[in-house]
Parts: C-alpha cells; sequence; structure tokens
C-alpha cells in the first residue's frame, strides 16, 4: 500500500503539469511587443553593467563612503531594521511638516503679500 505522503506528492505533480504552457511566444515582433520608448534597447545594450568602481567615482565625500561601509557590513536584518527605522523617520517628519504647515495656515503667515 502506498504512503499518503507518496499519494500527495503525485498529485502535485500532476497539478504541475495541468500548470505547465508550453506556448512559445516570439519577442521579436514589434507588434505584439513594441518599445515603449523608443532605442531604449540599443541604449541598454550599450551600457556597461553597474560596478562598484563606477559609484566609487562620484563619492568625494570620506563620511559617505563610511556610511556605506558601514551598511554593506551590516546583516540583513539589520539592513532591514535600519530601512524601517529611516521610514520611521520620514512619517515623522512628514507628521511634522503637516502640522507646522497647518500652524502657518492659521497664523496667516502664508498668505501672499498684498501690493497697493
Amino acid at each position: 500500500m502506498a504512503s499518503p505522503s507518496a499519494g500527495n506528492s503525485d498529485l502535485d505533480a500532476d497539478c504541475e503539469q495541468t500548470l505547465m504552457s508550453y506556448e512559445k511566444l516570439d519577442r521579436s515582433s514589434p507588434d505584439l511587443w513594441p518599445e515603449q520608448i523608443p532605442g531604449v534597447s540599443e541604449f541598454a545594450a550599450n551600457q556597461s553593467p553597474f560596478s562598484a568602481s563606477n559609484f566609487s567615482k562620484e563619492i568625494d565625500d570620506q563620511d559617505d563612503i563610511e556610511l556605506l561601509q558601514e551598511f554593506g557590513s551590516l546583516t540583513t536584518p539589520q539592513l532591514m531594521e535600519k530601512v524601517r527605522g529611516l521610514q520611521n523617520l520620514a512619517f515623522k517628519l512628514g507628521l511634522d511638516e503637516a502640522r507646522e504647515m497647518t500652524r502657518g495656515k492659521f497664523l496667516n503667515i502664508l498668505q501672499k503679500q498684498k501690493r497697493f
């Protein structure tokens, strides 16, 4: 007698086979797959892939380099926590800005000056 787990794996394999599509899509047709922005494909093909040396040429400040090294040394969970903290900070800054804009509106300091 077959074990229940063997029956489940056969069922999974059958389901997987029914989900497979053997249709071949010809992506060379400009009618079926038009280029979104003319010339982008050629431009992308001519560009070199990103590398650390390309970015290091643009970074001149020592503080920025140290910050990049710090982020590079973080583990994935630590980096996610750092990003989460930055998102929370951005949200709080947005709330503070909204509060100050409302305050300025009530104090009428944002009105345009009338010229006589």
